[in-house]
């Protein structure tokens, strides 16, 4: 798991810096960051599904996943839980950072195909690459949100960990098509925080998260009847 280690190293580096960079900027430049840092999410976001929508061989299914899944957040309420859990370290503005550091961090190609590479080939390029980006991505967010950002690194190593640990089993699950849907679902619920962040529209992005299982499910259940 080197790669993961790395990956996980450089969130908390990043993070670390990003907080100490953040005592010194004013109120009016946090702000600055705060809308740079939406405009990035929500273009990161569109990319994402612009990219792949064309690939799409359901074109139904991330509709379809957006509205179950946020419905079965909505009922388990992991929104409310997060800021609860978050809200504890005093900083009201963290829960909003927090959930779009773990969807940047976690949904994306480099972060899912990389454990499977390391696991199988021993070849961390994938995973060194994404802690690369990662670690300016989490000085950026650290800046506006405070050290507590650094608590996604936990989450990454955990996702990356189950991956690495489930890659003999996941190399076949992990197709073309699978990775296609993920990634849109994934971009609309990275676009969905950066427009929160803006304060154009309000997301309980956190409520989202379940949609991702459903092109899971999907795969899965046609992986082993097929």
């Amino acid at each position: 798991m080197t790669g993961t280690f790395y990956n996980t190293a450089t969130i908390l580096i990043g993070s670390v810096a990003g907080s100490v960079f953040r005592k010194s900027i004013g109120e009016k430049q946090q702000k600055v960051m705060f809308d740079a840092m939406g405009l990035a999410a929500a273009g990161i976001g569109i990319n994402a599904i612009v990219n792949h929508m064309p690939d799409s061989q359901y074109p139904v299914l991330f509709i379809v996943a957006l509205a179950v899944g946020s419905l079965i957040g909505d009922w388990l309420d992991l929104d409310g839980a997060f800021q609860k859990l978050v809200n504890r370290t005093g900083n009201q503005g963290l829960g909003q950072g927090l959930s779009t550091a773990i969807l940047l961090f976690c949904i994306g190609t480099l972060s899912i195909l990389g454990p499977i590479r390391s696991a199988l080939y021993n070849d961390h390029t994938y995973l060194f690459t994404n802690g690369t980006l990662d670690l300016v991505t989490s000085m950026v967010l650290a800046s506006t949100y405070g050290i507590g950002i650094a608590l996604a690194a936990l989450v990454l190593f955990v996702w990356q960990g189950c991956i690495y640990l489930c890659a003999g089993f996941a190399e076949g699950f992990l197709s073309a098509a699978f990775m296609t849907e993920l990634s849109i679902v994934g971009g609309f619920l990275i676009a969905a925080s950066g427009i929160s962040i803006l304060g154009i529209k309000k997301f309980r992005t956190m409520n989202m998260l379940p949609a991702l299982l459903v092109p899971t499910v999907f795969f899965l259940v046609k992986t082993l009847t097929g």
